[in-house]
């Protein structure tokens, strides 16, 4: 039988370590990667999201590196871009050698498609994805760049471990790359123009919490997709419903 290279077993291990158990089908692609690409899960090269392998902004400079790609550039498409409300878009170019014509990328961004926590951030992200494609597209690479997804802005890395080998957790946020429920909560109620302080009033009714941070995760996450589904079932019901919660019925003895 053939050995497995040790760069390619202790990846699959930190894989493992980092998102929790993984398909076969997901671990024999991550392997694929790995060799066709030199790809490195320890330097943070790809992240693992909802079964899907993806690659990020570091991997891909990697690779052109690796590649010694002769530049890339970008210019922000101002006909397209609105500073004011936070919205760019942005075209890049890389030129794998000097007498290339290019390959050419677009990325947008504006606060309804980028986390919470990069607000204000919204011109530095459309440049990424933009690169990101351009790179994507110049090398072959098809896989999608994590920092492309609509929810996220930055690569998520592996989880580290703490001094017993477990990783790290939070309550409400997470431990396998996938997107913070904080973070999914946001952008529901920015995206369907909710009122934050009575959609955590009604979080923590159906939680049966006093407040909603000392819900259980998995009862935030049931919340979390219940508010999507009637957002988009019937936003009218919902915006009833959440108004009910700041009158009160009054009770009388």
């Amino acid at each position: 039988m053939k050995k497995v290279p040790s760069h390619i077993t202790s990846s699959v291990a930190l894989a493992e370590s980092a998102w929790g158990p993984i398909s076969e089908a997901a671990l024999f692609r991550l392997k694929r990667m790995i060799v066709r690409y030199n790809l490195s899960v320890a330097l943070g090269d790809l992240c693992y999201l909802d079964g899907t392998w993806y690659v990020t902004h570091s991997g891909l400079l990697r690779i052109a590196r690796r590649h010694r790609c002769s530049s890339i550039r970008t210019v922000a498409q101002k006909q397209f871009s609105d500073p004011a409300m936070g919205r760019w878009v942005f075209k890049a170019t890389v030129y794998p050698s000097t007498d290339s014509k290019g390959f050419v990328g677009y990325g947008d961004a504006d606060p309804s498609n980028v986390s919470p926590l990069v607000h204000g951030a919204e011109m530095r992200v459309a440049e990424t994805r933009a690169v990101n494609r351009a790179l994507r597209k110049a090398y072959g690479i098809g896989l999608c760049s994590v920092e492309e997804l609509g929810s996220f802005s930055s690569p998520v890395e592996p989880a580290r471990a703490k001094p017993n080998g477990s990783p790290l957790q939070k309550s409400n946020g997470s431990s396998n790359g996938q997107p913070r429920l904080r973070d999914r909560l946001c952008l529901l109620i920015r995206q369907h123009q909710l009122d934050s302080n009575l959609v955590k009033q009604y979080a923590a009714e159906f939680c049966g919490t006093a407040e909603l941070r000392a819900a259980r995760r998995d009862r935030v996450e049931a919340f979390v997709n219940h508010l999507a589904k009637s957002a988009l079932e019937d936003r009218d019901a919902l915006v009833a419903k959440l108004n009910s919660l700041s009158h009160p019925q009054e009770v009388h003895p």
